[in-house]
């Protein structure tokens, strides 16, 4: 349970990043933080631990249990993440949703490529609107043609996500429905290198 996803939020109520639980009781206990329930009540240390915990993720103190908080908000942070998305393998095949962008089958990454719509041997550059997910057999089919001269179309067309890295990251792991509304958008060093373009 010490390990579980907490959301936190700079000064102004902004996603910055996501902690462990750990570290979110260490920040309340410290008084840097403070968390937030479901209305939207800022609590800190002493007063979230004497809330219930009866219908929540909690962890064991001695002689009481204490709520897992899911969203926290920083006292003395006010900095906003920095929004540009990376141009890497691991946020493209995130862009798809790790689906041919051909033939639309949904695959594990590693049954997947990276294809050039408009082929590098044509003049086709490494960006975020030319290159998308392709199983094997649709690499294979449309090989260093576009998709218009080998019959295939693109299920839609590629361009730069709008969404944060770092939430989007996040999907991989737990996503709680205290986060909804504090995300308004669209969550290894070989996935989240950058490409060259």
């Amino acid at each position: 349970m010490l390990n579980t996803g907490v959301l936190v939020l700079n000064r102004v109520y902004q996603p910055v990043h996501i902690t462990s639980a750990r570290r979110a009781f260490a920040m309340l206990y410290q008084g840097i933080a403070k968390a937030i329930d479901e209305q939207f009540q800022l609590f800190d240390f002493d007063s979230w631990s004497s809330l219930g915990a009866a219908q929540h993720d909690a962890v064991g103190l001695v002689g009481r249990r204490i709520r897992v908080p899911r969203v926290i908000v920083l006292l003395a942070y006010e900095r906003t993440p920095r929004a540009r998305v990376r141009f890497s393998r691991f946020n493209i095949y995130a862009r798809d949703e790790n689906t041919c962008q051909y033939c639309g089958v949904r695959l594990p990454r590693a049954d997947l490529n990276l294809d050039h719509v408009v082929p590098r041997s044509q003049g086709g550059a490494t960006s975020w609107d030319n290159v998308v997910c392709s199983c094997v057999p649709c690499n294979l089919r449309k090989g260093g043609r576009t998709p218009d001269e080998a019959g295939m179309r693109l299920l839609r067309p590629p361009a730069r996500p709008r969404w944060t890295p770092t939430f989007r990251s996040a999907t991989r792991r737990a996503f709680y429905r205290e986060w909804r509304p504090f995300l308004s958008f669209v969550d290894a060093a070989y996935w989240n290198a950058e490409l060259l373009e």
